[in-house]
């Protein structure tokens, strides 16, 4: 197995865990907060996809399925349409409501975009820098992986959420 069929499988076994997550939910369940200032479901898988879409992007040199597939305009959320998630108020979490379908489309089509660089990169690729802002530099390979540990970590969170629905 190469690096590069080792990430497509991490990534893909993310997808699978969210689309599991959000099978069967109402638009009600997917935003219910488990507390005050809990992440909904909703709000975690739109995150993983997000956050996995500017990333990719970023280092594929591509622009973000969100904007290039029409995502942001289906979503229509009251935010900057740059907004992945990160450092969002509780109430900025509470505006994302989505039914599942439209979170596994995003998701699969982040996924497709993800796979299709994926197919592209080499063994040497994986030890470029791609952010010089952290001591050490980021290489493409630590952040492809940063990119699966943080999605793995919402996959579960939002899947102990569900568990809290009953």
């Amino acid at each position: 197995m190469t690096p590069s069929e080792l990430l497509k499988d991490a990534f893909t076994r993310v997808v699978e865990s969210a689309e599991r997550v959000v099978d069967g939910l109402s638009e009600d369940q997917l935003t219910a907060r488990p507390g005050a200032d809990a992440n909904t479901i909703a709000w975690l898988v739109w995150h993983i996809a997000r956050g996995e879409d500017a990333q990719i992007a970023d280092v594929a040199g591509t622009e973000e399925v969100w904007t290039a597939q029409g995502f942001v305009d289906r979503f229509a959320l009251p935010l900057d349409p740059s907004a992945s998630g990160y450092g969002m108020t509780t109430e900025e979490v509470g505006e994302v409501r989505a039914g599942p379908d439209l979170l596994t489309d995003y998701l699969r089509a982040t996924h497709a975009a993800t796979l299709a660089y994926l197919d592209t990169v080499t063994d040497a690729d994986l030890d470029r820098v791609v952010d010089e802002r952290w001591n050490p530099p980021v290489t493409l390979g630590v952040r492809l992986v940063s990119v699966v540990n943080d999605a793995t970590q919402h996959v579960g969170q939002a899947a102990y959420v569900r568990g809290l629905l009953g």
